[in-house]
């Protein structure tokens, strides 16, 4: 068990056939989320090949993690949320300048959590692409616009992901304070690599 604080970012290697649980520890938290395969960090998350495989943007109990040679990395087995963004995007010191300001330029965003966590693990800038967001509620509305409103979480929902194969994760706690994705008040999460339940 691992208490990852606020804005701060986390990675460790989850074996083939153990389980990965995320917890929301104080509710209404944002867990930025990439994940490799661990013998070949080319072959990563593919948001593409995962809307394809499962006809739909957001992810729930059931949703397979498919990586760019669309093949399975992770699985989500139990999620007591119900829906999950995929299109969201990681904030970053440029998105936060447009949507908010020049004043938002010196905030730590979670393209730099990527970028220190990935570098420990011999991963660059190239090798970011589109991420996951537990927890965000990212609503597509009638007009095909995006929003980022109040998450649907709470305090102790939980995510369970299977891997499908040795995988690297990175995740960053998101440190976002400019719209409501961690309720302006960023917490900290719990990670947990265990056994599959009996």
């Amino acid at each position: 068990m691992t208490v990852v604080p606020a804005r701060a970012a986390w990675s460790g290697t989850v074996p083939a056939g153990r389980h990965l649980t995320l917890t929301d520890l104080h509710g209404n938290q944002a867990v930025d989320f990439l994940v490799y395969d661990a013998h070949d960090t080319a072959v990563r998350y593919s948001a593409p090949d995962t809307f394809q495989a499962q006809q739909g943007i957001f992810l729930t109990t059931g949703s397979v993690l498919m990586s760019t040679e669309h093949t399975p990395l992770m699985t989500v087995v139990e999620d007591t949320v119900g829906r999950h963004d995929t299109i969201g995007g990681a904030c970053s010191k440029e998105s936060n300048t447009l949507r908010y300001g020049h004043h938002t330029w010196s905030q730590h965003a979670c393209v730099d959590n990527f970028l220190a966590e990935g570098a420990r693990h011999g991963l660059t800038a190239r090798d970011l692409v589109s991420n996951i967001n537990w927890y965000m509620n990212v609503p597509v509305e009638k007009d095909g616009t995006l929003g980022i409103v109040d998450g649907l979480s709470a305090p102790g929902r939980t995510v369970v992901l299977r891997a499908e194969t040795d995988v690297l994760v990175l995740v960053s706690n998101c440190p976002q304070i400019n719209n409501p994705c961690n309720g302006f008040d960023p917490t900290a999460v719990d990670i947990t690599i265990g056994e599959a339940p009996a």
